[in-house]
């Protein structure tokens, strides 16, 4: 499922516009991004929960040539999926 996908389920499902849908989607997706860019977690109860985590920088080897190389830290997003939603899938 892509984008275009998902806004085209949420404006079925709630019977609103398709750009109505995307506005929403848009809102979510900007205040999960913008959440996430002050360290803060995001949670949907029973749905899932995302957070950054800091990755420390490492060393690496460049599959070609063998020779060691160094990879920088950087913050990574981590989800984690809730009760409901892992018994959906399983």
């Amino acid at each position: 499922m892509n984008k275009t996908d998902l806004i085209d389920g949420m404006a079925e499902n709630a019977g609103i516009t398709k750009a109505a849908a995307k506005k929403a989607l848009d809102s979510l997706l900007i205040d999960i991004e913008g959440a996430l860019q002050k360290g803060k977690r995001v949670s949907l109860v029973g749905f899932g929960s995302w957070s950054v985590s800091k990755r420390a920088a490492r060393e690496g080897r460049n599959p070609q040539t063998g020779a060691t190389i160094k990879i920088k830290a950087k913050n990574v997003v981590k989800f984690k999926a809730g009760a409901d939603l892992s018994n959906a899938v399983n």
